[in-house]
C-alpha cells in the first residue's frame, strides 16, 4: 500500500436506516486516529486507495413512456420536485445516466412504432409520438443535471411486419430479409433524437433477447446477435457517422451472461463493434443466488469489455408495500456486488410510476423509487430512492473503484475515489443487528456505527 496522508482527514457519514428518520441524513463527522494492527476480534472495513479498478460512467434510471406520462399528470410544483430529487447534484441524488426505449415497450400505454406498416424505405419515419411526453422530460432532466445526462437507448421489438410472428409481442424473431432494414431503423432513431437536441451516448442491441414476453419482445440467439452486430448494426452505425456510440450486447440476465459474451466477443469481427455487455437481475431474487460470480467470469475472460447494469426493478407492484424495507435493501445488495464485480454503470428501471405501478399496456406492474399518486398529486419516496442515492449522489462519473474489504459478512462494502480525490465508501447492513466497526487505512482508523437494516456512505 502506498502512503496516503491521513493528517486532518475528516469522515462525513450519511445514513439511511430502518425504524429511524435517517434518509440520506448526515449522522456523524469522524476523525482518524492512530490505530496500528487491527485484531481478529475487531470488526473492520479496510480501504486502499492505491489499488484502482474500473472507471465509473454513471448511475441513473430509465425514462419511459410510463414515467413521462405519469409526470405530465402531476401539478407543476411536484414536477419540479421530482426533477430536483433525481437530477440536481446538490439538492437531489444527482443522476447522471438514463435509458430510454426505441418506440414502445411494456411500460407504454400502447404498442406503436415510428413508421407505417411495410414502409421498407422508412420514408414515414417520425418520432412525433415522443415529442409529447418523453422528449420534453429528457430535455428538462438534462437541464437540471447541468447538461450532464448520459443516455442509453434500447429496442424491445422491431415493428410487427419485420418479424416471424407478425407481432411486436410474444417473442418471435427478426426476419432475415429485414436485418439491414432494422439496423437502418435504429440508426434513424438515434439521428432523429440527436436532431431533436438529445445526444445519444450508447445503445443496446436488443432488450432481453432470450425472453418471449407477453409484451414487446424479440428473440436473438447468441449467434444471431453476433451476426447482426457484425454484418448489419455495427457497419451501419459507422456508415451513418455514429461510430462513437457505445454498442452494448446481451442486455439480459446474469445467468446466461458468460455464454452470450463469449459467443459475441470470441468473433473479432463482431467484437470490434462492442463496447460492453449489459445485464439485468431478473434471473434470481435472493441473496448470494444473484450470480455475481458470472459477472466476474466475463471480466476475467474479456478484461477490456465493460459491464453495465441496464435494468432492474421489483416486480408485482402493491401500493401497500411501498414502505417495505426489502425494496431498497435488494437494490443495495445488487449495486455493491455489481460494482465489486467490475461494473462501470448502473441503471434502474422506471424513474417514476403511478399508484398502480404503471401505466403498462400488458399489466406488468412494478415498483419504482418514486411513486406518484395521480389521484391526489402526491409523491411517495420508497427507500429504493435513498439506497440509490447513497451511490449516485456521491460517486461521480470518472470515479475509480478502489479496494474496500470487510472482515464480517454482516457488512457489505464497496468504495471509490472521485476525480476530485474525495474517497467514498458505502457500507451495507441488511441484518437486524447493530454493528460498530472501524474504518481502517494506513495504520489509522475511525470508529463507525452501522445501524440495523441500514446503508451508510462515508465521504473522506
Amino acid at each position: 500500500m502506498t502512503n496516503f496522508d491521513m493528517s486532518n482527514k475528516v469522515v462525513t457519514v450519511y445514513t439511511t436506516a430502518k425504524n429511524t428518520d435517517y434518509r440520506l441524513t448526515k449522522t456523524a463527522t469522524l476523525q482518524f486516529k492512530d490505530f496500528g494492527q487491527p485484531l481478529e476480534m475487531q470488526v473492520c472495513v479496510f480501504i486502499d486507495p492505491s489499488k484502482m479498478f474500473q472507471t465509473i460512467v454513471g448511475i441513473g434510471g430509465a425514462i419511459t413512456d410510463a414515467a413521462t406520462e405519469t409526470f405530465a399528470k402531476l401539478p407543476s410544483d411536484k414536477q419540479q420536485e421530482l426533477m430536483t430529487a433525481y437530477y440536481d447534484a446538490k439538492d437531489g441524488i444527482g443522476y447522471t445516466l438514463a435509458r430510454t426505449h426505441i418506440h414502445s415497450c411494456d411500460f407504454s400505454s400502447h404498442s406503436y412504432t415510428y413508421v407505417d406498416d411495410a414502409d421498407s424505405d422508412l420514408k414515414s419515419f417520425s418520432i412525433q409520438h415522443d415529442e409529447e411526453y418523453r422528449i420534453p422530460f429528457i430535455k428538462q432532466a438534462t437541464q437540471v443535471a447541468d447538461g450532464k445526462l448520459t443516455l442509453v437507448v434500447s429496442p424491445w421489438s422491431p415493428p410487427a411486419w419485420m418479424k416471424t410472428n407478425a407481432s411486436m409481442l410474444k417473442g418471435g424473431n427478426l426476419l432475415p430479409e429485414c436485418r439491414q432494414l432494422w439496423a437502418n431503423y435504429i440508426c434513424k432513431f438515434i439521428t432523429a433524437y440527436e436532431k431533436a437536441g438529445i445526444p445519444i451516448w450508447g445503445l443496446t442491441v436488443q432488450n432481453e433477447p432470450m425472453a418471449s414476453q407477453t409484451w414487446e419482445s424479440c428473440i436473438f440467439t447468441g449467434e444471431e446477435e453476433r451476426d447482426f452486430v457484425k454484418n448489419h448494426l455495427g457497419p451501419t452505425l459507422h456508415q451513418n457517422g455514429l461510430h462513437d456510440k457505445k454498442l452494448i450486447a446481451w442486455d439480459h440476465n446474469r445467468d446466461l451472461i458468460y455464454q452470450r459474451a463469449s459467443t459475441v466477443l470470441d468473433d473479432p469481427e463482431a467484437a470490434k463493434y462492442i463496447w460492453g455487455i449489459g445485464y439485468h437481475w431478473y434471473e434470481t431474487w435472493t441473496g448470494s443466488a444473484m450470480q455475481f460470480d458470472n459477472l466476474k467470469r466475463v471480466k476475467e475472460a474479456f478484461p477490456s469489455t465493460n459491464l453495465i447494469f441496464t435494468e432492474g426493478c421489483i416486480e408485482k407492484f402493491d401500493f401497500n408495500r411501498i414502505d417495505d424495507w426489502y425494496l431498497g435493501e435488494h437494490y443495495g445488495h445488487s449495486i455493491v456486488n455489481d460494482f465489486n464485480a467490475g461494473t462501470v454503470a448502473w441503471l434502474d428501471w422506471n424513474v417514476l410510476l403511478d399508484e398502480t405501478g404503471g401505466p403498462n399496456h400488458v399489466g406488468n406492474f412494478c415498483f419504482a423509487p418514486i411513486i406518484a399518486d395521480t389521484r391526489n398529486g402526491e409523491l411517495h419516496y420508497t427507500n429504493i430512492y435513498y439506497y440509490l442515492g447513497h451511490f449516485s449522489k456521491f460517486v461521480k462519473p470518472g470515479a475509480k473503484r478502489i479496494i474496500s474489504s470487510s472482515n464480517r459478512d454482516i457488512l457489505q462494502t464497496t468504495a471509490f475515489i472521485n476525480p476530485d480525490d474525495t474517497i467514498v465508501i458505502i457500507v451495507l447492513n441488511t441484518t437486524d443487528k447493530e454493528m460498530d466497526y472501524i474504518l481502517w487505512l494506513n495504520g489509522k482508523a475511525a470508529e463507525v456505527k452501522s445501524f440495523p437494516n441500514s446503508i451508510t456512505t462515508l465521504v473522506l
